[in-house]
Protein backbone atom coordinates (compact mmCIF):
# COMPACT_ATOMS: atom_id res chain seq x y z
CA UNK A 1 0.00 0.00 0.00
CA UNK A 2 1.35 3.44 -0.86
CA UNK A 3 1.12 6.39 1.47
CA UNK A 4 0.14 9.84 0.24
CA UNK A 5 2.09 12.74 1.73
CA UNK A 6 -0.05 15.13 3.77
CA UNK A 7 -0.75 18.50 2.16
CA UNK A 8 -3.02 21.23 3.50
CA UNK A 9 -4.91 21.95 0.27
CA UNK A 10 -6.07 18.40 -0.44
CA UNK A 11 -6.78 17.83 3.27
CA UNK A 12 -9.02 20.90 3.43
CA UNK A 13 -10.77 19.81 0.22
CA UNK A 14 -11.40 16.34 1.65
CA UNK A 15 -12.74 17.78 4.89
CA UNK A 16 -15.01 20.15 2.97
CA UNK A 17 -16.57 17.20 1.08
CA UNK A 18 -17.63 15.16 4.10
CA UNK A 19 -20.94 16.95 4.80
CA UNK A 20 -22.10 16.43 1.20
CA UNK A 21 -20.97 12.80 1.27
CA UNK A 22 -22.95 12.18 4.44
CA UNK A 23 -25.98 13.96 3.06
CA UNK A 24 -25.78 11.84 -0.10
CA UNK A 25 -25.59 8.65 1.97
CA UNK A 26 -28.22 9.49 4.57
CA UNK A 27 -30.70 12.21 3.59
CA UNK A 28 -34.27 11.03 3.21
CA UNK A 29 -33.56 7.47 4.35
CA UNK A 30 -36.13 5.96 6.67
CA UNK A 31 -35.46 6.08 10.41
CA UNK A 32 -34.95 2.31 10.64
CA UNK A 33 -31.92 2.67 8.34
CA UNK A 34 -30.30 5.69 10.01
CA UNK A 35 -31.01 4.27 13.46
CA UNK A 36 -29.66 0.79 12.70
CA UNK A 37 -26.41 -0.27 14.31
CA UNK A 38 -23.85 -2.91 13.50
CA UNK A 39 -24.22 -4.79 16.77
CA UNK A 40 -23.63 -4.20 20.48
CA UNK A 41 -21.36 -1.28 21.25
CA UNK A 42 -21.60 0.25 17.76
CA UNK A 43 -23.09 3.54 16.69
CA UNK A 44 -25.96 4.23 14.33
CA UNK A 45 -25.41 6.54 11.36
CA UNK A 46 -27.38 9.25 13.23
CA UNK A 47 -25.07 8.85 16.25
CA UNK A 48 -22.01 9.10 14.00
CA UNK A 49 -23.26 12.40 12.56
CA UNK A 50 -23.85 13.70 16.11
CA UNK A 51 -20.31 12.61 17.01
CA UNK A 52 -18.85 14.38 13.99
CA UNK A 53 -20.77 17.54 14.89
CA UNK A 54 -19.40 17.43 18.45
CA UNK A 55 -15.90 17.08 17.04
CA UNK A 56 -16.40 20.20 14.95
CA UNK A 57 -17.43 22.14 18.02
CA UNK A 58 -14.97 20.90 20.63
CA UNK A 59 -12.12 18.91 19.12
CA UNK A 60 -10.28 19.42 15.83
CA UNK A 61 -10.09 23.18 15.40
CA UNK A 62 -10.06 23.80 19.14
CA UNK A 63 -6.96 21.61 19.36
CA UNK A 64 -5.36 23.16 16.28
CA UNK A 65 -5.87 26.62 17.77
CA UNK A 66 -4.44 25.48 21.10
CA UNK A 67 -1.39 24.06 19.33
CA UNK A 68 -0.83 27.16 17.22
CA UNK A 69 -1.44 29.60 20.09
CA UNK A 70 0.29 27.76 22.95
CA UNK A 71 2.47 25.00 21.53
CA UNK A 72 3.41 22.52 24.23
CA UNK A 73 2.64 24.96 27.07
CA UNK A 74 -1.06 24.02 27.16
CA UNK A 75 -2.19 20.41 26.61
CA UNK A 76 -5.33 19.74 24.60
CA UNK A 77 -8.52 19.28 26.58
CA UNK A 78 -9.74 15.66 26.52
CA UNK A 79 -12.50 14.90 24.01
CA UNK A 80 -15.51 13.11 25.46
CA UNK A 81 -16.63 10.80 22.65
CA UNK A 82 -19.76 9.68 24.50
CA UNK A 83 -20.95 13.24 25.20
CA UNK A 84 -21.71 13.64 21.51
CA UNK A 85 -24.47 11.07 21.78
CA UNK A 86 -26.59 13.53 23.79
CA UNK A 87 -27.62 15.19 20.52
CA UNK A 88 -28.24 11.96 18.64
CA UNK A 89 -31.97 12.16 19.23
CA UNK A 90 -32.23 15.27 17.03
CA UNK A 91 -33.72 14.87 13.56
CA UNK A 92 -31.04 13.71 11.15
CA UNK A 93 -31.65 16.63 8.79
CA UNK A 94 -30.92 19.07 11.62
CA UNK A 95 -27.72 17.22 12.51
CA UNK A 96 -26.57 17.17 8.89
CA UNK A 97 -27.30 20.90 8.52
CA UNK A 98 -25.49 21.80 11.75
CA UNK A 99 -22.53 19.61 10.80
CA UNK A 100 -22.36 21.20 7.35
CA UNK A 101 -22.33 24.73 8.79
CA UNK A 102 -19.76 23.91 11.49
CA UNK A 103 -17.52 22.10 9.02
CA UNK A 104 -17.68 24.98 6.51
CA UNK A 105 -16.63 27.41 9.26
CA UNK A 106 -13.80 25.14 10.40
CA UNK A 107 -12.46 24.51 6.90
CA UNK A 108 -12.55 28.27 6.23
CA UNK A 109 -10.55 28.80 9.43
CA UNK A 110 -8.07 26.08 8.42
CA UNK A 111 -7.56 27.55 4.95
CA UNK A 112 -7.13 31.07 6.35
CA UNK A 113 -4.90 30.21 9.29
CA UNK A 114 -2.73 27.11 8.86
CA UNK A 115 0.30 27.31 6.61
CA UNK A 116 2.66 24.56 5.44
CA UNK A 117 5.38 25.89 7.75
CA UNK A 118 3.05 25.26 10.72
CA UNK A 119 2.70 21.54 10.08
CA UNK A 120 5.67 20.54 12.22
CA UNK A 121 4.66 22.73 15.16
CA UNK A 122 3.85 20.72 18.26
CA UNK A 123 1.24 20.52 20.97
CA UNK A 124 0.43 18.03 23.71
CA UNK A 125 -2.33 15.43 23.44
CA UNK A 126 -3.64 14.24 26.84
CA UNK A 127 -2.98 10.56 26.01
CA UNK A 128 -0.30 10.57 23.30
CA UNK A 129 1.96 13.36 24.48
CA UNK A 130 3.70 15.56 21.91
CA UNK A 131 2.02 15.60 18.48
CA UNK A 132 2.40 17.77 15.40
CA UNK A 133 -0.20 19.85 13.62
CA UNK A 134 0.37 17.59 10.60
CA UNK A 135 -0.59 14.55 12.69
CA UNK A 136 -3.67 16.29 14.11
CA UNK A 137 -4.92 17.39 10.69
CA UNK A 138 -4.14 14.06 9.00
CA UNK A 139 -6.05 12.34 11.80
CA UNK A 140 -9.02 14.67 11.25
CA UNK A 141 -9.18 13.66 7.58
CA UNK A 142 -8.70 9.98 8.38
CA UNK A 143 -11.33 10.18 11.14
CA UNK A 144 -13.82 11.48 8.58
CA UNK A 145 -13.01 8.72 6.11
CA UNK A 146 -13.31 6.08 8.81
CA UNK A 147 -16.75 7.30 9.80
CA UNK A 148 -17.94 7.46 6.19
CA UNK A 149 -16.85 3.82 5.84
CA UNK A 150 -18.57 2.97 9.15
CA UNK A 151 -21.84 4.52 8.00
CA UNK A 152 -21.70 2.80 4.60
CA UNK A 153 -20.92 -0.54 6.27
CA UNK A 154 -23.80 -0.14 8.74
CA UNK A 155 -26.22 0.73 5.93
CA UNK A 156 -25.05 -2.26 3.87
CA UNK A 157 -25.26 -4.68 6.77
CA UNK A 158 -28.81 -3.58 7.52
CA UNK A 159 -29.72 -5.78 4.53
CA UNK A 160 -27.81 -8.83 5.75
CA UNK A 161 -30.96 -10.90 6.22
CA UNK A 162 -32.24 -10.08 2.74
CA UNK A 163 -29.25 -10.62 0.45
CA UNK A 164 -29.34 -14.38 0.86
CA UNK A 165 -26.47 -16.35 -0.66
CA UNK A 166 -24.95 -13.20 -2.22
CA UNK A 167 -23.58 -12.38 1.24
CA UNK A 168 -20.68 -14.67 0.38
CA UNK A 169 -19.67 -12.25 -2.39
CA UNK A 170 -20.20 -9.02 -0.48
CA UNK A 171 -17.05 -8.38 1.55
CA UNK A 172 -18.87 -5.68 3.54
CA UNK A 173 -20.92 -8.45 5.14
CA UNK A 174 -17.79 -9.96 6.66
CA UNK A 175 -18.31 -13.34 4.99
CA UNK A 176 -15.54 -14.96 2.98
CA UNK A 177 -16.49 -16.51 -0.38
CA UNK A 178 -16.57 -20.28 -0.14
Amino acid sequence: MSAVPFRLGPAAAALARTPAALRALLADLPADWVDADDGPGTWTPRQVVAHLLAGERTDWVVRARTLLDHGEARPFAPFDRAASLAEADRPLGELLDAFGRARADNVAWLRATAAPEDLDRTGVHPAFGVVTLRQLLATWVTHDHGHVVQIARTLARASRDDVGPWAAYLSVMGVSPG
